[in-house]
This record gives structure tokens, sequence and C-alpha cells, in this order.
């Protein structure tokens, strides 16, 4: 009895080791299972990538002119009201004339004033000439005496430029009321283009201040809406790329679904700098672009963004932007730039001799994925281009992020996602 205990208690425990091994096994399995990372992959295809330049700003009309009066008054007549159009040349409004018609009767006084200052100093002129002979005639008889002849001089040349000066003065008297009168035929103002009144900011009644002598009121803006452009800052990191002549899309925010056409036609040379000293420094440039498609509800001031093509290549091999990462395995460590500005960091490496990180993907290798370094082109919002490192028709890593980013390892074991299996099929 005692031995069929004994054996039965080796049965029971050669059983329970037979079970604990089986679930190593299973669990070992299992787990080589689970190492495997879930992946999509893409193949590597020719395609046409146009790289864009991506920016927002505001819609102007080409020509945008403000209108002032040149005289100070009342505004007694308004023809024109906000969004009306007119034609160059047509009134727009007239200024109470009162202020400048006193002007105009003081300026005449002073006119005639130095055309009488004239006639008194012509007469003056001729009674010393007058004397001048007389005491000449003495002189050369020797009847009057060289200090005679010298006073009779001078006083004669004195009254000759006195009487000069009387002239320069109407003269100048005559063109300051030409001014003036000029100024107040200008008291009716006209419109010097044809356009829309885009903005009128003043009322019949109110009163305005002149620019003859001052900065002036702005009335009215009117604007040529048959050519329209949209003005935009683009980031320095972008500027260089951008051209006179480049392609660009237009996206009005108050026009829903529609894009329209335009081109380069301006781009800025002047820095556009906003939060100078803090870490939110930043500078763009202006870029103006021609809106070719016609739109009667275009109106300035609405917002927009842009795209601009600033290079398109056709048939070269492209993968998805997010196969390629980056990766500083067999290379030494680059320096995190976080801020720092990106020239500075590229004069250490210089320096240092310190190789930045190369540009990898991961290329489908049977059940793993090996890591290839490329070397990449330009690239638009889906699809870079490779111009070295992978062939056509080979299948890269995709997605997920974090698998391409972080989990793929040179030689790391994958699943294919069910649903890259799918859109295969």
């Amino acid at each position: 009895m005692a031995k069929k205990k004994s054996k039965k208690k080796v049965y029971i425990t050669i059983s329970f080791l037979v079970i604990i091994i089986a679930a190593i096994i299973i669990f070992l399995v299992a787990g080589k299972s689970d190492a495997a990372i879930s992946v999509t992959v893409t193949k590597v295809e020719k395609k046409t990538i146009t790289q864009t330049v991506t920016a927002i700003g505001k819609i102007e009309a080409e020509t945008e002119v403000k209108i002032s009066s040149e005289t100070s008054g009342e505004i007694v007549f308004l023809a024109v009201k906000e969004g009306d159009t007119v034609k160059a040349n047509s009134l727009l409004a007239r200024i109470k004339p009162d202020i400048i018609e006193t002007q105009l009767e003081q300026y005449k006084a002073a006119a005639e004033a130095a055309k009488v200052q004239i006639d008194a100093r012509k007469l003056a002129r001729e009674r010393a000439k007058s004397e001048l002979n007389r005491v000449s005639e003495l002189y050369a008889k020797k009847f009057a005496s060289t200090d005679e002849f010298e006073a009779a001089t001078n006083n004669f040349d004195q009254s000759e430029k006195n009487y000069q000066s009387a002239l320069y003065q109407y003269e100048q008297a005559l063109a300051t009321l030409k001014q003036i009168q000029r100024s107040a035929d200008r008291t009716t103002i006209f419109s010097p283009i044809n356009g829309i009144v885009t903005k009128l900011s003043v009322e019949k009644g109110e009163k305005v201040v002149g620019t003859a002598q001052y900065a002036g009121t702005e009335m009215m803006v009117i604007s040529d809406l048959s050519v329209m452009n949209s003005i935009v800052e683009v980031d320095e990191n972008d500027i260089t790329m951008v051209k006179i002549g480049d392609t660009a899309r237009v996206e009005i925010d108050a026009i829903q679904d529609v894009i329209y056409k335009g081109t380069v036609i301006e781009v800025g040379h002047s820095a556009i700098q906003s939060s100078l000293g803090t870490q939110d420094q930043v500078t763009n440039f202006q870029v103006k672009i021609r809106l070719l498609d016609k739109e009667a509800r275009l109106r300035p001031g609405m917002s927009c963004n842009v795209d601009i093509e600033t290079e398109t290549r056709e048939n070269v091999l492209a993968i998805p932007l997010q196969s390629v990462t980056v990766r500083d395995s067999k290379l030494e460590t680059a320096p995190d730039v976080g801020s720092q500005n990106i020239k500075t960091v590229e004069q250490e490496d210089k320096k240092k001799k310190v190789e930045r990180p190369a540009s990898v993907v991961f290329v489908k290798d049977g059940k793993k994925v090996k890591m290839a370094t490329v070397k990449t082109g330009i690239s638009d919002k889906g699809f870079i281009e490779i111009t070295e490192g992978l062939k056509e028709g080979e299948e890269v890593v995709s997605g997920s992020y974090m698998a391409v980013s972080k989990l793929l390892k040179d030689g790391s074991v994958i699943k294919i996602d069910s649903l890259s299996k799918k859109k295969k099929e």
C-alpha cells in the first residue's frame, strides 16, 4: 500500500511539472506573438509632388484712394454713401467756403496794397533820378560838391532797390492770391478714379480740417474692386522658397467651398517683426498675391488662407510623410535645437564635427523590418520625395506614429494591421 501511494505521488508530481512546463511554453509562444509590432505599410510609388507654403492674410484692393479736403469747413453737401459706385470726376461733396472766402478777400486786399506800393516807390525813384540828374550837371560845372553828388547817387540807388522790392512783393501777393483761389475752387470735391466708396467717415454738417496746413480729415475711401490682391505674411523660414510668378490657391473665410487662383506679384524684403525681445518673437515677410478670378462678393479686409505652390516635381518616388523619422543610432547625438537659432546650431555642429541624425524609413522584409537611411526632397501635405535609399515597389512602414518614431528598430518583428490588409484587398 505504501508503494502504491508513493507511485501515486510521483505521478501527481510529474503531471504537475508537465502542466507547469506546458504553461511556460504557451506563455513564451504567446510572448513571442505579442512581441510583434502592429504596423501599416505603404508601397513606394511614383507621384507628382507640389511643395507649398501656407500663410494667412487679408484681401485688399489694388487701388485705394483716401479722400480728404484741402480746405477746412463744414460739409454742406454729400453726394455719396458707403457702397456707391462712382465714376472719375463725379461730384462727391462740397465744403462751405465761408472761411476760404474770408481768406480770399484778405489776400486780394494784400495784392492791391502791394500794387499801390509799387506806384509810390516808382514816383520816389523818378524824383531821385531827377535830383541825381540836376546834381550831376552842377557837379560837372563844379557848382556841387562831391558829397552832394554821392548823396544823390546813393539816394537814387536806394529808391531803385525799393521799387524792385515792391515789384517782388506784388508778385508774391499775386501768387498767394492764386493759391487761395485754387483752394476756394477745391471746396467742391470730385472722385479721382472709377471705383466704389468702401469707407465713409463723415456726414453732412460735420466740419473737416483741410490738408493745406494740417494732416487733414479723411472723409472717405474709394477702391477699385476690379483688381483684388491677397496680402499675406510668410514665415522667415519659408520666404526664401517664394518667388514672383508662383501659383497660389486662396480660400476666403467669408466665402465657403470656393478656391480662387492667384499668382505672386510682390515678395517683401523688409521684415515684419512682432513681440520683439520675447520668446514669442516672430519674423515674417509680406507677400502680395494677385487674384485671377473675378468675384463681386470680395470686400477689402476679408480674411484669407493661402497655399503658395513654390515647386512641382513630377514622376518622383514618394512615400507618406509619416514614414520618415530620424534616428541617431550609429551616429553621435546631435544637440537639441529647442528654441535655439538653427544657424547657430549648424555653426556649432561644424566646429564640433557632429553628424546630424539621419532620415530613415523601415522597409518590410518578410515578417521583419530593416532600417534604411534615405535622402529626401520636397514634400506636400501628404507625401515626401525620396531621392536616395528606396526603390519603386518596396513596402515601407507608414504607421502607427508610435511604431515609426519609437518602437521599431532594425530587425523588429512586425504584423500587418488588419485595416491595412483590408485596404490592399
